[in-house]
């Protein structure tokens, strides 16, 4: 019943804390002084409450003492580590001093433990351990007992007792408690902005909504970079796969311009123009195209082209299909040949020639 109420009381003062800073931020956007001093009365009403609330807990009382015990070992297992101290789970069977007045009990515990001690601890073996009188899961294995307690362990006999005596911490489901925090917090900040959602989506109007909706742009444009020396786009099919990475970024097959590089890719497009004035990426002969760059490079007089690029366009006129054009740069200078969407060259232009 405790941890039903704990529950419940932090709930709502998570959804309090929650509508608070809803209705700060509610004063802010709709200017209302009263919301907005309302939130953040209460927000200070909140942070006043939680200082007092510490101040009050934290007393003078010291701790109750660790007491020492014996314990059955029932169960080992490392749990992994790459250094001397090695994390191991222990399942333990407790029993307290007779003075100590508590039955032996479960729990399970985790604890790093040197290398060069596991061999101490086995199954059935009895260990020296701490325990807390008022939290009996926090319990840690003693390394290095006195040497009466390391007597005591090894006359020692201790039965082991049912599962159903396991002890847990209590506050060990820390996730539920974040979650109740949080659904809190969302609900009550849902609630103010239900309660002033008229103000809040009306504080736009038509004319405004008009000009936001008319402003939005209808081009798109993306690029995509193949790193690495030896990924150039030349490579048999890393054209066509890299274009259609690109189509399923923009979301659309029909761009107005696309640009291959050696190691990059790029087109632009306009979502409002019809297909007969854009190019159609999946239906480009990519792999035609690395003969086209080899022709360019070869046979335009540029003997040691530095660098190339591909340029396809919608098609000028009355011509059918994209423009496909080969631009190679040198020392000489720059020098293009044109090809039809079928990968035929039209048109050469070589390097000093004039146009």
């Amino acid at each position: 019943m405790s941890r039903i109420l704990a529950a419940l009381r932090l709930t709502v003062l998570s959804g309090v804390t929650g509508a608070a800073l809803a209705a700060l931020a509610v004063g802010v956007i709709l200017k209302d002084v009263p919301v907005l001093a309302t939130g953040g009365g209460v927000l200070a009403l909140l942070i006043l409450l939680a200082f007092l609330g510490g101040r009050r807990s934290a007393g003078p009382d010291e701790p109750p003492a660790r007491r020492t015990a014996l314990a059955r070992i029932e169960d080992l297992r490392a749990t992994g580590g790459e250094t001397a101290d090695v994390p191991v789970t222990f399942r333990l069977t407790v029993a307290p001093e007779p003075e100590d007045g508590r039955p032996a009990y479960r729990v399970k515990i985790s604890q790093s433990v040197n290398l060069v001690d596991i061999p101490a601890y086995r199954p059935r073996g009895i260990a020296v351990v701490e325990y807390h009188p008022e939290k009996p899961w926090d319990v840690r294995i003693v390394t290095r007992p006195t040497p009466e307690w390391s007597r005591r362990a090894e006359e020692a006999e201790i039965d082991s007792v049912p599962e159903s005596t396991l002890v847990r911490d209590p506050d060990g489901g820390a996730g539920a408690w974040c979650l109740l925090v949080v659904v809190g917090l969302l609900a009550g900040a849902g609630l103010v902005v239900l309660l002033f959602r008229g103000e809040l989506f009306a504080s736009e109007g038509p004319a405004e909504r008009s000009s936001s909706s008319s402003s939005v742009s209808r081009t798109f444009s993306t690029s995509t970079t193949v790193p690495g020396p030896s990924s150039s786009l030349l490579t048999f099919g890393r054209m066509r796969v890299t274009a259609m990475e690109l189509e399923a970024r923009v979301g659309s097959a029909y761009v107005t311009a696309l640009t291959i590089e050696d190691h990059r890719m790029a087109v632009r497009g306009d979502s409002a123009l019809p297909p007969a004035e854009t190019v159609h990426l999946a239906s480009l002969p990519y792999e035609l195209f690395p003969g086209l760059v080899r022709d360019a490079r070869t046979t335009l007089g540029v003997r040691d082209p530095e660098s190339w690029r591909i340029d396809v366009v919608p098609a000028a006129g009355t011509a059918v299909g994209p423009r496909v054009r080969v631009t190679v740069s040198g020392t000489e200078g720059t020098a293009h040949l044109d090809a039809d969407a079928t990968g035929r060259i039209t048109e050469r232009r070589a390097a000093g020639e004039a146009g």
